[in-house]
């Protein structure tokens, strides 16, 4: 049976800090709050959007999720979506796995259908035919499920499959679905928060994943 390879996108595979974090800034500058006070957001790229945002606003004892949500998610869909590269080496990872025969597909907590633009966006469309994420509503945001939903669909054998991605949310859903699991230190996790969160092995570069899986 082929290796299956489950790749995280923001963090990952895209450097989508720029515009996610821009995102963010716009949404508490629309609701009337202050960006700067908040710092450094690196730690709200990654999880669910709706959690990060809802962790963001809460700052600042806003409630107001919903409409920080849409207002978020109207600067992103039609300029944040594209404030985004490929990080070095990630077309030569993705075509070496392809070579050796992995079946590939995008496994991200961000909502489908703006995953599916920014890999058209980035030109591995031709790596990556399978793209899952979160469905818009809500279905699919915690990544244990959506890996569960990918392993359904695929049919994909729990011992042949490898989840790779830089936050805990992917080595945990890795746990939960019995799969082994790379943590990527170039991305927004970082080495401390891999390790505690128990990822298999480490990747100091895209390279060092070919030779993991």
């Amino acid at each position: 049976m082929k290796q299956a390879v489950l790749l995280d996108l923001d963090g990952t595979l895209a450097d989508s800090r720029p515009g996610i974090e821009a995102c963010f800034r716009h949404m508490l500058a629309e609701l009337g709050h202050d960006p700067s006070v908040v710092g450094d957001v690196t730690w709200a790229v990654g999880p669910p959007i709706g959690q990060s945002v809802g962790m963001l606003l809460a700052k600042f004892g806003d409630e107001r999720v919903d409409l920080g949500l849409a207002t978020y998610r109207a600067r992103y869909t039609t300029v944040g979506i594209y404030e985004c590269s490929a990080y070095p080496g990630v077309h030569e990872m993705l075509a070496a796995l392809t070579d050796a025969g992995r079946v590939l597909s995008v496994a991200t907590s961000k909502r489908r259908d703006f995953a599916e633009r920014v890999v058209d966006y980035l030109d591995i469309r031709k790596y990556l035919p399978r793209v899952y994420g979160a469905l818009p509503g809500g279905g699919l945001d915690a990544k244990q499920d959506l890996l569960a939903e990918i392993l359904r669909v695929e049919g994909y054998d729990t011992a042949n499959t490898v989840m790779v991605g830089d936050r805990l949310h992917d080595i945990h859903a890795a746990q939960a679905n019995t799969l082994r699991s790379i943590g990527v230190l170039w991305g927004y996790g970082g080495e401390a928060e891999l390790r505690e969160a128990g990822a298999d092995k480490l990747a100091a570069h895209p390279s060092d994943v070919v030779a993991l899986v």
